[in-house]
């Protein structure tokens, strides 16, 4: 009998989903999920920024993160906090002094534990924490308006009480949350700069942040099989954004491909008539579209 609700191994990620969603008025958006703990972020900027907010040295990083259901409390707050210093060592903020980078994150999911219902004092559990941190990441990787230095990738782990004592499993899901008795959300930043050896194609990664933590005292020992676990899912999350990437620029390439066909196709309709002669559809499609 499997340790987990939904037969997942220890080690196992739920399905990953990232979709680039293209919102209006901003730079860039995208939509991160482990299942069905699913975040939305966006990113405008670099934009004009308020005096009172202007730094002379660097791009002033505003953050803002929204419950699924009613307004942003203390607990959104902290979370805006959190991913702010998470983000900061990630970004060539400056590059764009005076100026502003705001990023505007939404909860996608909620329960009455207090995970994106913006339930004042109840937080935001670890997996709802590393699916904000992944969208924001993927947003800012669709704008491509501000310089990164790497990829911030994030994966949450969990104490599952077990035969054996207790048993740290990667990605818990909301079913999972009242069994837990300890667990916390765990950033890397993934960077070709970093001077760690790399033992695959990927980046080498370094971790930026982690909240973990236990009803119970935990050892070194702990935290390091918990560090380890968390990499390991960390590596699968950049490895899908990677590949999301390569489906928008495929994406993009067929847009403009479907557009240069369309130009021609209408350059031909109108060939070898007379000037002022164009085909009354056309004209009639530009007045339409006008």
């Amino acid at each position: 009998m499997s340790l987990r609700t939904d037969g997942r191994a220890v080690d196992e990620l739920r399905t990953i989903s990232i979709a680039y969603e293209g919102l209006d008025r901003v730079d860039g958006s995208a939509r991160f999920g482990f299942g069905e703990t699913k975040s939305l972020t966006s990113v405008s900027g670099p934009i004009e920024v308020r005096p009172n907010f202007e730094l002379p040295s660097q791009a002033t990083l505003d953050i803002h993160i929204r419950p699924l259901a009613s307004i942003s409390g203390t607990d959104s707050k902290a979370i805006s906090a959190t991913l702010k210093s998470i983000l900061m060592p990630a970004l060539f903020l400056t590059h764009y002094p005076r100026t502003l980078v705001q990023l505007v994150g939404q909860a996608l999911c909620g329960t009455e534990s207090g995970s994106g219902m913006g339930s004042v004092g109840k937080g935001w559990y670890a997996s709802l924490v590393a699916s904000l941190i992944n969208a924001s990441s993927a947003a800012l990787i669709n704008a491509g308006s501000v310089s990164m230095k790497g990829v911030v990738c994030a994966v949450s782990v969990g104490r599952l009480p077990s035969a054996s004592g207790t048993t740290l499993v990667l990605d818990p899901s909301e079913s999972e949350l009242s069994r837990l008795s300890g667990g916390g959300c765990f950033a890397f930043l993934f960077s070709s700069v970093l001077p760690v050896a790399s033992i695959d194609e990927l980046p080498p990664c370094s971790l930026l942040w982690t909240n973990y933590t236990t009803h119970t005292p935990f050892d070194d020992s702990e935290l390091a099989h918990a560090k380890e676990l968390a990499e390991k899912g960390a590596r699968r999350v950049w490895m899908s954004l990677k590949e999301s990437v390569g489906r928008m620029e495929a994406s993009a390439t067929s847009v403009e491909d479907v557009k240069l066909k369309s130009g021609s196709s209408k350059m031909d309709t109108n060939a070898g008539m007379p000037a002022g002669e164009e085909n009354e559809s056309d004209v009639d499609d530009e007045k339409m579209e006008i």
